[in-house]
Protein backbone atom coordinates (compact mmCIF):
# COMPACT_ATOMS: atom_id res chain seq x y z
CA UNK A 1 0.00 0.00 0.00
CA UNK A 2 1.30 2.86 -1.32
CA UNK A 3 0.37 5.06 1.73
CA UNK A 4 3.10 3.19 4.09
CA UNK A 5 6.22 4.17 1.90
CA UNK A 6 5.59 7.50 1.94
CA UNK A 7 7.07 9.94 4.45
CA UNK A 8 3.79 11.24 6.01
CA UNK A 9 2.68 7.92 6.65
CA UNK A 10 5.14 6.83 8.27
CA UNK A 11 5.77 9.74 10.53
CA UNK A 12 2.05 8.78 11.33
CA UNK A 13 3.15 5.91 12.25
CA UNK A 14 0.27 2.87 11.73
CA UNK A 15 3.18 -0.19 12.29
CA UNK A 16 2.74 -2.27 14.99
CA UNK A 17 4.72 -0.80 18.23
CA UNK A 18 7.42 -3.45 18.52
CA UNK A 19 8.53 -3.20 15.18
CA UNK A 20 8.92 0.55 15.82
CA UNK A 21 11.63 -0.20 18.55
CA UNK A 22 14.39 1.17 16.09
CA UNK A 23 13.89 3.84 13.44
CA UNK A 24 13.35 2.56 9.32
CA UNK A 25 14.04 5.78 7.71
CA UNK A 26 16.60 8.07 7.95
CA UNK A 27 16.14 11.83 6.70
CA UNK A 28 18.95 14.27 6.90
CA UNK A 29 17.18 18.03 7.68
CA UNK A 30 18.65 21.37 6.12
CA UNK A 31 16.74 24.31 7.38
CA UNK A 32 16.64 27.83 5.83
CA UNK A 33 14.97 30.36 7.93
CA UNK A 34 13.41 33.39 5.45
CA UNK A 35 12.34 36.94 6.39
CA UNK A 36 10.85 39.33 5.17
CA UNK A 37 13.57 42.33 5.16
CA UNK A 38 11.81 43.82 7.84
CA UNK A 39 12.59 41.79 10.94
CA UNK A 40 10.04 39.45 10.83
CA UNK A 41 9.86 35.20 9.95
CA UNK A 42 8.11 34.71 6.88
CA UNK A 43 8.80 30.88 5.90
CA UNK A 44 10.70 28.44 7.00
CA UNK A 45 12.25 26.05 4.41
CA UNK A 46 12.75 22.39 4.98
CA UNK A 47 15.41 20.43 3.08
CA UNK A 48 15.04 16.32 3.28
CA UNK A 49 17.37 14.10 2.25
CA UNK A 50 15.80 10.40 2.43
CA UNK A 51 18.48 7.34 2.83
CA UNK A 52 19.03 5.24 -0.56
CA UNK A 53 16.92 2.14 1.15
CA UNK A 54 13.77 4.41 1.45
CA UNK A 55 14.49 6.28 -1.71
CA UNK A 56 14.44 2.77 -3.76
CA UNK A 57 11.53 1.74 -2.50
CA UNK A 58 9.73 5.27 -3.41
CA UNK A 59 10.68 5.00 -6.80
CA UNK A 60 9.64 1.19 -7.25
CA UNK A 61 5.97 2.21 -5.54
CA UNK A 62 5.52 4.62 -7.78
CA UNK A 63 6.46 2.49 -10.56
CA UNK A 64 9.82 4.94 -11.82
CA UNK A 65 13.32 4.88 -12.80
CA UNK A 66 12.49 1.24 -14.60
CA UNK A 67 16.32 0.97 -15.79
CA UNK A 68 17.43 1.20 -12.28
CA UNK A 69 20.07 4.03 -12.34
CA UNK A 70 18.56 6.25 -9.77
CA UNK A 71 18.02 9.30 -12.02
CA UNK A 72 15.05 10.77 -12.75
CA UNK A 73 13.58 12.92 -16.34
CA UNK A 74 11.36 15.79 -16.00
CA UNK A 75 8.20 13.92 -16.09
CA UNK A 76 9.06 11.44 -13.16
CA UNK A 77 10.23 14.45 -10.82
CA UNK A 78 6.60 16.02 -11.91
CA UNK A 79 5.03 12.84 -11.11
CA UNK A 80 6.68 12.29 -7.74
CA UNK A 81 6.96 16.25 -6.07
CA UNK A 82 4.93 16.62 -3.27
CA UNK A 83 4.69 12.69 -2.26
CA UNK A 84 5.77 13.55 1.37
CA UNK A 85 3.46 16.13 1.73
CA UNK A 86 0.39 14.27 0.56
CA UNK A 87 -2.13 13.33 3.24
CA UNK A 88 -0.93 14.73 6.70
CA UNK A 89 -2.89 13.55 9.03
CA UNK A 90 -4.63 16.29 10.84
CA UNK A 91 -2.82 17.44 14.27
CA UNK A 92 0.69 16.53 11.87
CA UNK A 93 3.43 19.27 12.20
CA UNK A 94 5.44 18.28 10.05
CA UNK A 95 7.82 17.02 12.10
CA UNK A 96 9.43 20.04 12.80
CA UNK A 97 8.94 22.11 16.54
CA UNK A 98 10.32 25.73 17.32
CA UNK A 99 10.36 26.82 20.83
CA UNK A 100 10.84 30.50 21.78
CA UNK A 101 10.23 32.45 25.15
CA UNK A 102 6.74 33.23 24.06
CA UNK A 103 6.12 29.67 22.72
CA UNK A 104 6.06 27.48 20.07
CA UNK A 105 6.09 28.93 16.46
CA UNK A 106 2.83 27.98 14.42
CA UNK A 107 3.68 27.06 10.98
CA UNK A 108 1.18 27.01 8.15
CA UNK A 109 0.90 24.13 5.82
CA UNK A 110 3.40 23.43 3.33
CA UNK A 111 4.43 24.46 -0.19
CA UNK A 112 6.67 21.84 -2.03
CA UNK A 113 9.44 23.35 -4.06
CA UNK A 114 11.43 20.90 -5.40
CA UNK A 115 12.67 17.39 -5.90
CA UNK A 116 15.94 15.69 -6.66
CA UNK A 117 18.12 12.88 -6.95
CA UNK A 118 21.50 13.50 -5.32
CA UNK A 119 23.91 10.20 -5.14
CA UNK A 120 20.84 7.76 -4.95
CA UNK A 121 19.35 9.74 -2.53
CA UNK A 122 15.54 11.72 -2.88
CA UNK A 123 15.71 15.21 -1.78
CA UNK A 124 12.91 17.62 -1.43
CA UNK A 125 12.52 20.91 -0.44
CA UNK A 126 9.64 22.48 0.93
CA UNK A 127 8.60 25.90 2.75
CA UNK A 128 5.70 26.40 5.65
CA UNK A 129 4.94 30.45 6.32
CA UNK A 130 5.44 31.79 9.62
CA UNK A 131 4.13 35.22 10.78
CA UNK A 132 6.41 36.07 13.64
CA UNK A 133 9.52 38.49 14.67
CA UNK A 134 12.63 37.36 14.68
CA UNK A 135 12.87 36.13 18.34
CA UNK A 136 15.83 36.89 20.57
CA UNK A 137 15.94 32.94 20.89
CA UNK A 138 14.72 30.25 19.04
CA UNK A 139 15.52 26.02 20.22
CA UNK A 140 14.75 24.41 16.77
CA UNK A 141 14.35 20.32 17.04
CA UNK A 142 13.53 17.86 13.93
CA UNK A 143 11.84 14.67 15.18
CA UNK A 144 9.12 12.20 14.51
CA UNK A 145 7.45 11.20 17.72
CA UNK A 146 6.80 8.08 17.05
CA UNK A 147 10.45 7.33 16.27
CA UNK A 148 9.78 5.41 13.15
CA UNK A 149 12.15 7.52 11.35
CA UNK A 150 15.05 9.44 12.34
CA UNK A 151 15.81 12.92 11.33
CA UNK A 152 19.31 14.51 11.74
CA UNK A 153 19.64 17.92 11.33
CA UNK A 154 23.19 17.73 9.67
CA UNK A 155 21.99 19.42 6.54
CA UNK A 156 22.66 23.09 5.90
CA UNK A 157 21.03 25.77 8.09
CA UNK A 158 20.79 29.15 6.81
CA UNK A 159 19.62 31.53 9.97
CA UNK A 160 18.28 35.12 9.90
CA UNK A 161 20.66 38.09 9.87
CA UNK A 162 22.30 38.71 13.11
CA UNK A 163 21.91 34.87 14.48
CA UNK A 164 24.26 32.37 15.25
CA UNK A 165 23.41 28.71 16.29
CA UNK A 166 24.90 25.93 18.33
CA UNK A 167 23.78 22.08 17.11
CA UNK A 168 23.81 19.55 19.68
CA UNK A 169 22.96 15.86 18.23
CA UNK A 170 21.25 13.25 20.06
CA UNK A 171 22.49 11.43 22.95
CA UNK A 172 21.47 7.97 21.63
CA UNK A 173 22.73 6.09 24.77
CA UNK A 174 21.32 8.75 26.87
CA UNK A 175 17.91 8.86 25.25
CA UNK A 176 17.57 4.65 25.41
CA UNK A 177 18.32 5.06 29.18
CA UNK A 178 15.76 7.47 28.94
CA UNK A 179 12.87 5.54 27.14
CA UNK A 180 13.64 2.18 28.63
CA UNK A 181 12.62 4.11 31.95
CA UNK A 182 9.10 5.11 30.44
CA UNK A 183 7.50 2.14 30.17
CA UNK A 184 6.87 -1.08 27.71
CA UNK A 185 8.05 -0.71 24.88
CA UNK A 186 5.88 -4.18 23.92
CA UNK A 187 2.52 -1.97 24.40
CA UNK A 188 0.48 -1.29 21.23
CA UNK A 189 0.49 2.17 21.68
CA UNK A 190 3.73 2.97 23.61
CA UNK A 191 5.65 5.04 20.86
CA UNK A 192 2.44 7.15 20.31
CA UNK A 193 1.93 7.97 23.81
CA UNK A 194 5.19 8.74 25.12
CA UNK A 195 6.07 9.95 21.72
CA UNK A 196 10.29 8.77 22.22
CA UNK A 197 11.25 10.77 19.11
CA UNK A 198 11.68 13.93 20.72
CA UNK A 199 15.00 12.00 22.89
CA UNK A 200 16.81 11.68 19.87
CA UNK A 201 16.86 14.61 18.63
CA UNK A 202 19.22 16.87 17.57
CA UNK A 203 18.54 20.73 18.82
CA UNK A 204 19.65 23.68 17.41
CA UNK A 205 19.85 26.82 19.86
CA UNK A 206 19.67 29.82 17.76
CA UNK A 207 20.41 33.10 19.18
CA UNK A 208 19.54 36.60 17.60
CA UNK A 209 20.73 40.25 18.29
CA UNK A 210 17.74 42.63 19.05
CA UNK A 211 16.30 44.74 16.91
CA UNK A 212 17.23 47.85 16.47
Amino acid sequence: MRALLLISALLASLAAAPARAHPHVFVDVGLSFETDGQGNLAWVEVTWAYDDLFSMLILSDYGLDPDGDMQLTEAERAELIGFDLADWPEGFEGALFIDTAGGKLSLGPPESLSLEMEDGHIVTRHRRPVSAEVPGRMTVRAYDPSYYAALSMIGEMILPDGCTGQLTEADEAAADETVENLGDPGEEDFFDTVEVGRYYADTLEVSCEPRS
